[in-house]
């Protein structure tokens, strides 16, 4: 039997709110909560955002978090226009802001906009209020006061099934809610998870990462590219125990926070018998890195040296070791945005520069990690090479490379350290 354990501090709600939740495409019970009238009083702090105005009121919002909302509205988007509907649960709404905007410019036909705090309901029901809260007998959005897993849970156990969720927690909290959400996801849906735990990242808190993610991270090189990586994982192994498949779309890396956000599709079937899902080795010695399937535990070694098991591996995992993103996705992703004019000026706006550079990290040949240029010029001990000539340089010889979207001094390659400390040096004239 499923129970759910909830804390009342974090709840703090009105009687109103703590009434079984009910279906809000069956019952009248959205009613009740608009004509709720909140005790509290919010300060006003309007904000325009892709021509949208809202009002954030005291909620916690980040202007640097835009880039993500794009990429969201992006997406769910292109799920309304491929299936033809699109139901949307964003389980942690803060001011509404992502709500509003998955209304008008995704189009969705419905969406529930929680928020465990009250006190942010006047704002984000202003908020919504710009779209009309019905379309016939339909209606387009209810907002509820309740903690996210409680109303992912409640959405399954009454069958009310959505196609995109978007959770935009804090910390490493998104892997407390990940199976609820799937639970109450639609097959071939789409999931938005977050994290912002970069100490976990770093692999400064690896018993904090094995109880979020199930991944003991050690520090490496990469540190920002295995928060998407243990984040994914988590995520893929939450999936699996349900008896479902999740591969990531696209994955983004902000150093603001830092912020770690995945768009995951899921659908049946568990995670097929390949090296997707292992572990990451990285040589401190030489700056060599490898993925280790499961297999493979207990006889790890370097080219470096013969010794197995050699005091300088560094060994983290299990984490997501496949792509970041979906090449044909991504290039969805770029057409939808040139058609709405947010891509294709004659200045190239960030947005276009992250999504271009995300398609050129979807090379299939590209491996996991990258590679910084400080990093080669240290070990080569010579100037740091300029990413254009080494990419040049790469090239020709063959090797696949692309910037990093999380790193902006570094490389995605193909080529091994070894190869990068020559191609230094000969660059430098040693």
């Amino acid at each position: 039997m499923l129970t759910l354990n909830l804390n009342p501090k974090t709840l703090s709600l009105s009687p109103i709110i703590h009434k079984t939740f009910v279906n809000p495409r069956k019952h009248s019970i959205s009613h009740q909560f608009s004509i709720f009238k909140s005790p509290v009083h919010c300060k006003s702090t309007k904000i325009t955002e892709r021509g949208i105005l809202f009002d954030t009121g005291d909620t916690f919002f980040r202007h640097e978090s835009a880039t993500g909302r794009d990429l969201g509205v992006l997406s769910a988007a292109l799920y309304k226009q491929s299936k033809g509907q699109l139901r949307v649960l964003d389980a942690m709404c803060g001011c509404g802001i992502r709500s509003l905007r998955y209304l008008i410019e995704s189009k969705a036909d419905f969406v529930l906009s929680n928020d465990a705090n009250e006190s942010h309901r006047r704002v984000i029901l202003e908020n919504l209020s710009q779209v009309e809260r019905f379309q016939g007998d339909e209606k387009r959005w209810v907002v509820t006061h309740w903690e996210a897993n409680r109303v992912l849970i409640d959405c399954y156990l009454q069958r009310d099934y959505f196609d995109y969720i978007d959770i935009d927690s804090f910390g490493s909290d998104s892997s407390f809610f990940l199976r609820a959400a799937f639970s109450c996801l639609k097959l071939d849906g789409l999931v938005y998870v977050t994290s912002t735990d970069g100490y976990s990242s770093g692999g400064h808190r690896p018993f904090h990462s094995l109880a979020a993610y199930g991944a003991y991270v050690r520090p490496m090189p990469y540190a920002n590219e295995l928060g998407l990586r243990i984040l994914i994982g988590g995520a893929v192994r939450e999936a699996s125990v349900l008896g479902y498949r999740v591969t990531p779309l696209f994955s983004y890396y902000s150093y603001h926070g830092p912020v770690f956000r995945v768009l995951l599709r899921m659908n049946r079937g568990k995670l097929p018998d390949n090296r997707a899902y292992g572990f990451i080795c990285y040589c401190k010695r030489c700056g060599n890195s490898q993925a280790v399937s499961w297999g493979e535990l207990g006889q790890i070694r370097c080219p470096c040296s013969n010794t197995k098991g050699a005091a300088s591996l560094v060994v983290s995992g299990p984490l997501w070791t496949g792509p970041l993103h979906s090449a044909a996705y991504i290039t969805e992703m770029l057409n939808l945005a040139e058609q709405w004019g947010w891509v294709g000026n004659d200045a190239e706006t960030h947005l276009e520069k992250l999504l271009k550079r995300m398609l050129e990290e979807s090379d299939p040949r590209l491996p996991f990690g990258y590679i910084k240029l400080d990093e080669v010029a240290s070990r080569a001990q010579t100037n740091t090479p300029s990413i254009r000539t080494i990419m040049n340089t790469l090239h020709k010889e063959g090797y696949a490379a692309s910037r990093s979207h999380i790193a902006s001094n570094a490389i995605k390659t193909d080529c091994p350290m070894a190869g990068c400390i020559r191609i230094a040096k000969e660059l430098d004239g040693c």
